[in-house]
């Protein structure tokens, strides 16, 4: 594997709309975005199941190993030159057992989320960036 791969809910609009966000922001095609239904899922992490799929975005790193939700997105945010600031807070003493639980609260109510703030309109108007 050449680059950390980025495993998602492709049904839902506000993952949809995180990830193109994501892509805009990888400059340098560190990440492959793959919506949890595609068959590579298997291959890339065949531990995790289709109910930890839903419940959090997953982040396989080259060597292999799996990063989970507010991890998951420390792991990204340090690689990405714009995010190096959240990652850093990320690594603060205790600020990650505090993320893990926001997390927990928003991946809970993302269909919400994505009704209330219109992620699906959102997506639309960003276009799509090609690795």
């Amino acid at each position: 594997m050449n680059s950390h791969a980025v495993l998602y809910d492709g049904e839902c609009s506000f993952c949809t709309f995180q990830m193109k966000m994501l892509r805009w922001m990888d400059w340098g095609n560190r990440f492959d975005l793959v919506p949890s239904a595609d068959p590579r899922v298997a291959t890339l992490a065949p531990a995790l199941t289709e109910t930890h799929l839903n419940e959090a975005i997953h982040c396989v790193t080259q060597s292999g190993k799996v990063h989970r939700g507010a991890r998951a997105i420390r792991f990204i945010a340090l690689r990405l030159p714009a995010a190096i600031p959240l990652a850093l807070f990320l690594w603060l003493p205790g600020v990650i057992l505090v993320a893990e639980r926001v997390y927990a609260l928003i991946s809970r109510n993302r269909q919400w989320i994505s009704r209330v703030f219109g992620c699906k309109g959102a997506c639309a108007l960003v276009p799509d960036r090609k690795p």
